[in-house]
């Protein structure tokens, strides 16, 4: 592969290289965390940790371990910066992103630090493209204090059965209200939209409830304009974790596999609607 010939000497000028056989592994699970422009990219020895913020209200942060990657050098102890995430996808989907079997396009992106873009090398068939993006200091990122210490509720669905409930339930509703109890309803998603009300309920012993550890009963507003983001993880997941701390906050972690059979993880973060009085 054309890629893996640069020169020792040209690798050794950056504090971050990442390799990649098919760039799909990566643009698809950015895709689940495409809801704003600007994203921060964080790198360890551990992989790539991808954030974006909405509002100071909602968290997406998308986990790329270095195993997935074919080559993963890090210079330094952490590496960290800003790219327009609109951006970085339409030149990693340069070649059209083809779907065909056999055909892929090889990704290897490097970054020299500070001040320095971010540089993509892409090919395909023999072809190479050089794709250079402004990079700018990371914002400071809102520390949403979730810990699984605080964790109070929490289920393991299959993802197929939550998107059969929001297929059910009514998405011209502001809010959707999640209730999570250790007796019946045990989860229960509602909304409050134009055709009225409408609940979706989960028994705890549900073949599509891998876990269910409830200590005991919330009931939680969030908007429904900030999940929405989510339902794009969703959607590329196999399970996801829904849980809630004892101050409502969500966290909703959603298991990916990519075309190798790799497994990232992509997590969101959600406030509770402050406006709803608790019943």
């Amino acid at each position: 592969m054309p890629l893996s010939t640069q020169s020792q000497g040209d690798a050794e000028q950056y504090v971050l290289v990442a390799s990649l056989d098919n760039a799909r592994n990566l643009s698809n699970i950015l895709k689940a965390i495409t809801f704003k422009d600007h994203a921060i990219f964080s790198a360890t020895p551990n992989g790539l940790k991808v954030t974006v913020e909405d509002s100071k209200c909602l968290q997406a942060n998308a986990f790329i371990q270095s195993e997935i990657f074919q080559e993963y050098t890090i210079k330094e102890d952490s590496v960290g910066f800003q790219v327009n995430l609109t951006v970085l996808l339409d030149c990693l989907n340069i070649f059209g992103g083809s779907t065909a079997p056999g055909v892929s396009t090889a990704l290897r992106m490097c970054y020299k630090g500070y001040g320095y873009p971010l540089t993509l090398f892409l090919e395909e068939g023999g072809v190479v493209t050089v794709c250079k993006i402004n990079t700018q200091e990371p914002e400071e990122l809102v520390d949403f204090e979730f810990c699984s210490t605080n964790v109070t509720n929490k289920v393991i669905l299959q993802s197929e059965s939550l998107k059969e409930a929001f297929s059910e339930l009514d998405m011209t509703s502001e809010v959707l209200q999640i209730t999570m109890s250790p007796s019946q309803p045990y989860f229960r998603l509602s909304t409050f939209g134009n055709s009225g009300n409408a609940h979706y309920d989960y028994p705890k012993d549900s073949d599509m409830m891998e876990l269910f550890k409830c200590t005991k009963t919330q009931t939680n507003r969030y908007k429904m304009s900030l999940l929405k983001p989510s339902t794009k993880a969703l959607a590329l997941s196999c399970k996801v974790s829904v849980r809630t701390d004892s101050r409502g906050f969500l966290s909703l972690q959603y298991l990916v596999r990519n075309d190798d059979g790799q497994i990232c993880f992509v997590e969101y973060y959600c406030c509770p609607d402050e406006e709803v009085a608790e019943d």
